[in-house]
């Protein structure tokens, strides 16, 4: 199983940097695990642009690494987590070896990769630092895992 995380910009803070190297090195026992950051455009006088930008790039890195794409989307469906790693189960047996986790920019993402996610995942109705996400995401995916494999972890 190969799990990616693809998102926009880098994680400047080191306390989050270390948890996200934290749960990536657990998550070695279940997947291949990789993260690939992406160019933020940081056009901050035209959103589209950036929004189009970001976007593009994110769908030709999705050419590169095929899989089931999940987008991470305010408008998203909620899961609880028990019920989140029975979706990554799903996934797994309908065939998928690699899932995609997608975070876009600040501004969000263009509707062609709305339009092509076949899953539009949310968190909550409040917004988090993008930073701040990928550590959640990536706790997140290893607590699936450990559900799916029945370790203490999730517990």
């Amino acid at each position: 199983m190969n799990v990616n995380i693809i998102c926009i910009g880098k994680v400047k803070e080191k306390y989050i940097l270390d948890g996200i190297q934290e749960f990536a090195k657990r998550l070695q026992s279940f997947a291949k695990f990789k993260i690939i950051e992406l160019k933020e455009d940081g056009n901050d006088t035209n959103r589209n642009i950036s929004i189009e930008k970001e976007s593009k790039s994110i769908l030709e890195t999705l050419e590169k690494h095929k899989g089931f794409k999940i987008l991470l989307d305010i408008q998203g469906k909620n899961f609880s987590s028990e019920e989140m790693a029975s979706q990554i189960e799903k996934i797994t047996v309908n065939g998928h070896s690699t899932i995609n986790f997608i975070i876009g920019g600040s501004y969000g993402t263009s509707e062609e990769l709305r339009s092509i996610s076949d899953l539009k995942l949310s968190f909550s109705k409040m917004t988090f630092p993008h930073q701040l996400m990928r550590l959640i995401l990536t706790e997140q995916i290893y607590r699936w895992f450990s559900i799916l494999k029945n370790t203490k972890y999730h517990k």
